[in-house]
């Protein structure tokens, strides 16, 4: 597993899992490389709230900018879980279905 560039700036609504080095908001299970990305990708604000009610704003906007201070960071971080779906869709790649034909 590859190793996390180190954080650069702390944030207190932020924590890094002692077993990865993936940073998730304090007291959830939601990775802060979610919001992110979903952020970059247009997602606003509200939208991630309503997703996610029992963030409250302050949790939402300190992951947030957590993810603008710590770029490297946040940039392995999803680059990492790319390459492990990668991974796990050549250990498990689809089923091929046998068309059959139709009974009319």
């Amino acid at each position: 597993m590859a190793v996390l560039p180190p954080v650069r700036i702390p944030h207190p609504h932020v924590e890094i899992k002692t077993d990865d080095g993936a940073p998730f908001v304090r007291g959830t299970r939601i990775a802060v490389r979610r919001l992110f990305a979903w952020h970059k990708g247009g997602a606003s604000a509200e939208t991630l709230l309503r997703r996610y009610p029992s963030l409250g704003p302050a949790r939402l906007f300190d992951a947030l900018a957590f993810a603008y201070d710590n770029p490297e960071l946040l940039e392995a971080d999803i680059a990492r879980e790319r390459t492990m779906l990668k991974e796990a869709d050549l250990e498990n790649p689809p089923i091929p279905m046998k068309q059959e034909k139709l009974p009319f």
